[in-house]
């Protein structure tokens, strides 16, 4: 290929300080890291990412990439609005980083992009995997999405012939995980909220938020709560009404999912969902899958039986509980609608699964 030399013209003051300004927000990050906070810290750090090139960054993840390893000083990537195609990742040695759009909506900044279990690593070496095929994934500690929408738009109808279709939109494997008002929207394999690893605890908190899907799309085995969301029951690929909304897969003296003060609906047929399942990840017996919907109303696509089994274990050797729930969805205690007393209750409220750390927006 022929090279073409292109003639260099001057930076001018607007272009000098938007490179100064990134400059700046990358080396007060670095001494944060290196020094950590002065006694009256300030706000955090905030770095920009635009689109159009107004910002210090055009894409997410060179955001997170600015950011130092070993960082755990708060750290607010700013997105401006706009549809960024991308994957994200927030490795587990880059601390409290929040990512945040900067719309008036939740909708306005969207990153989105189209992995699924099955398609293949550009190379060559295998396919992403569920938790690869995530469009954001944070590893982090600390880790926050404030205003913003979460997507992976994988084309199961144009994919027929691929057999691992689960299309992961975000997937946390991390403590003290802080979700609000974002909408995280794909079909099956939705919100994977997991942990570091089988012996860590992984609380996540979610509020105000949107989650979108139709089979297992709230999964893993974090200790996690979604307070005053809307749950989205969404029709399959061709246009049918079937799916689980979560399959815990919780660790044994854990807690799992708690679904609070929520709402479940969607333009789905009547009773076509199933609240939950076990998942057994790996087989392994000795896990304790958990969910609790309480306080929560359930539209017309729950099923009266809401709990089933999966891969051979049963969802009444696991513990799946509701608790005050209303709506056309709701139904009275029964042995295939277990429905915890009020003292259990008392037991399984949100600082229960907060365990001492209180969701701060930063």
């Amino acid at each position: 290929m022929a090279v073409t030399r292109r003639r260099r013209t001057p930076h001018g003051p607007a272009r000098n300080r938007a490179l100064v300004a990134g400059a700046t927000a990358f080396l007060a990050v670095a001494s944060l890291q290196a020094f950590g906070p002065a006694p009256d810290a300030a706000a955090a750090t905030t770095l920009t990412v635009a689109k159009d090139g107004t910002g210090q960054y055009t894409t997410v993840q060179a955001a997170v990439n600015a950011i130092p390893a070993g960082n755990t000083a708060r750290v607010v990537v700013s997105i401006r609005p706009g549809t960024y195609r991308e994957t994200v990742k927030i490795p587990s040695n880059k601390q409290n980083v929040t990512l945040q759009g900067s719309g008036s909506s939740r909708k306005d900044t969207v990153i989105v992009h189209a992995n699924a279990s099955g398609t293949p690593k550009p190379d060559g070496s295998g396919t992403y995997g569920t938790s690869g095929s995530a469009t954001v994934a944070a590893e982090a500690d600390g880790f926050q999405a404030r205003n913003l929408t979460i997507s992976n738009d994988f084309d199961e109808a144009a994919h027929q012939d691929m057999a691992d279709r689960q299309a992961v939109a975000l997937r946390t494997a991390a403590d003290k995980v802080f979700l609000d008002s974002v909408i995280v929207t794909g079909d099956q394999d939705t919100l994977l909220l997991d942990t570091a690893s089988k012996a860590a605890l992984g609380r996540v908190y979610m509020v105000n938020s949107y989650v979108v899907g139709n089979v297992d799309f709230i999964f893993g085995r974090a200790s996690a709560v979604i307070d005053r969301s809307v749950i989205t029951l969404k029709k399959r690929w061709d246009g049918s009404s079937a799916g689980y909304v979560t399959a815990p897969s919780t660790a044994a003296g854990r807690k799992g999912f708690l679904i609070t003060a929520s709402t479940v609906n969607g333009d789905v047929a009547a009773a076509a969902f199933h609240l939950g399942r076990p998942w057994h990840a790996g087989g392994d017996a000795s896990l304790d899958p958990m969910a609790t919907f309480r306080d929560t109303t359930l539209g017309a696509g729950v099923k009266s039986a809401p709990w089933t089994d999966m891969s051979g274990f049963s969802w009444k050797d696991d513990r799946f509980a509701e608790y005050r729930n209303t709506g056309p969805g709701s139904g009275p205690a029964s042995s295939e609608r277990p429905q915890l007393t009020d003292s259990q209750a008392a037991a399984q409220e949100t600082a229960d699964w907060l365990a001492g750390w209180t969701p701060t927006a930063s």
